[in-house]
């Protein structure tokens, strides 16, 4: 894991939720990714803190458009389609009305959507990075807010990938060249300060 020792605290920063949405973690959707439930209650904790001290959330789903062309479909089945349920974040992590909805229609967050206008007018400069997988729209997004020049930070224990393997390999490759990979305790104690 990347140097954490020089941070006491983090401000200017802002949580970015990755598609915790019910198409991937709730038993009946259609892309259920294995034991994403482990990823609930860290992520519970670490919003929780965030908002305790007022730090931004911002929940970046998939948001596909139905009976329309889309490019990760022909790589990937359907999936989070516009008003349906599969595209809404889980209960347990429901959004408050003081949250940001960012929707997205490729792997990054980052990628044509509003998120790095909105995260600049917030006058964020670091960002946690939480959901699924680690490897595709985790990892996308915290490349692109790398190139954007945000600080990242990415709890381990809030991110869910296509196995542990891969897991593991895009967290390694997170830590040793976009940014800092830790754990929710640490960026909550950092949050807290």
């Amino acid at each position: 894991m990347g140097n954490l020792q020089k941070f006491d605290k983090l401000d200017h920063a802002a949580i970015l939720i990755v598609d915790i949405t019910k198409e991937f973690l709730v038993s009946d959707g259609v892309k259920v990714v294995a034991e994403s439930e482990a990823i609930v209650k860290p992520n519970q904790d670490l919003i929780a803190a965030g908002r305790a001290a007022g730090i931004p959330i911002l929940y970046c789903n998939d948001t596909h458009r139905p009976g329309k062309p889309d490019a990760e479909f022909e790589l990937c089945s359907d999936h989070c389609f516009a008003g349906t349920p599969g595209a809404e974040v889980i209960d347990q992590l429901a959004p408050q009305p003081q949250d940001y909805q960012i929707p997205k229609r490729r792997y990054s967050a980052f990628f044509q959507t509003d998120l790095d206008i909105t995260l600049r007018e917030l006058g964020v400069k670091n960002v946690i990075v939480t959901g699924v997988l680690t490897n595709i729209c985790v990892r996308s997004t915290v490349h692109d807010a790398f190139f954007l020049g945000y600080r990242v930070f990415v709890p381990a224990d809030c991110c869910q990938g296509s196995s542990k393997a891969i897991h593991d390999a895009a967290l390694w490759d997170i830590d040793h060249y976009y940014g800092y990979v830790t754990d929710s305790a640490t960026a909550i104690r950092l949050l807290s300060r």
